[in-house]
């Protein structure tokens, strides 16, 4: 038996190294490719698109937050990785009937870090897990960019408006960009274009998901702060905290030499 504890520090029991893997976070889907584990994953969501190649072959679960458990149940998995908050509690917590449930629960650069050394043991990977930190570590250490000082408002929807506010994950990426988050508030607050006036960021960035923003947007929002810089954003190199991190310095670092153009 291995014993291993997730990210909200829940004791998972193995009885041995897992060999059917349901995956339903997108960006630990890449993560458990890139370790290796191509053989090992039986499970992945409709929004688990990368690594493309890789995924087009593998049985769809449904969505993260709509998850069709029957089918997940009829893959018989050994292990299942969630997160807490791409995922709905109370069908992660209907998971955990059909076989342990790893969650991840990650803010900032050591929490994902953290979560792909854990990962690593637990699936047997633990080399490759320590290699690719160190690389996400050093690209990390050799992007230094000062703080602006610029506040930026970080959209990831629309209908309603909402943004990436305080102890997200976008929120500690904003800050390696040198920005400052122009909302207070935590998480993922709905705002309107009144709010919007009244934090009058100097940066807008429109993600590309879950929302897909598109050039369209700009002039929509350019009418509500028309002072504010707006540029359309990579979602994925701001949110998803698995290997795709290997890439998000150098994407950081054009994008502010961009802006300070």
């Amino acid at each position: 038996m291995f014993i291993y504890h997730d990210q909200l520090h829940r004791e998972i029991v193995l009885p041995s190294t897992p060999k059917r893997i349901i995956s339903i976070v997108p960006s630990q889907t890449e993560l458990l490719f890139d370790l290796g584990l191509s053989e090992e994953i039986v499970g992945i969501t409709k929004f688990c698109i990368h690594p493309e190649e890789k995924v087009k072959n593998v049985e769809k679960v449904g969505g993260t937050k709509q998850l069709d458990i029957e089918k997940i149940k009829a893959l018989r998995p050994d292990l299942i990785i969630a997160n807490k908050e791409e995922n709905e509690r109370s069908q992660v917590e209907e998971l955990m009937n059909i076989c342990p449930v790893w969650i991840s629960d990650i803010s900032d650069l050591p929490g994902a870090v953290d979560m792909i050394e854990r990962v690593g043991e637990m699936v047997g990977k633990c080399n490759n897990a320590k290699a690719l930190v160190a690389a996400i570590k050093q690209q990390f250490a050799n992007f230094s960019i000062l703080s602006s000082g610029k506040r930026v408002a970080y959209f990831i929807w629309r209908k309603p408006y909402m943004v990436a506010g305080k102890g997200t994950f976008i929120d500690s990426m904003l800050q390696k960009c040198g920005l400052v988050n122009a909302f207070e508030l935590e998480r993922y607050p709905e705002i309107n274009k009144a709010a919007l006036r009244e934090v009058n960021p100097d940066v807008i960035f429109l993600s590309s998901e879950p929302y897909p923003f598109r050039e369209k947007h700009i002039d929509e929002l350019r009418a509500i702060v028309p002072h504010a810089e707006i540029k359309l954003v990579d979602g994925a190199l701001f949110s998803w905290y698995g290997s795709r991190l290997l890439h998000a310095p150098e994407y950081f670092e054009q994008l502010m030499t961009d802006f300070h153009r």
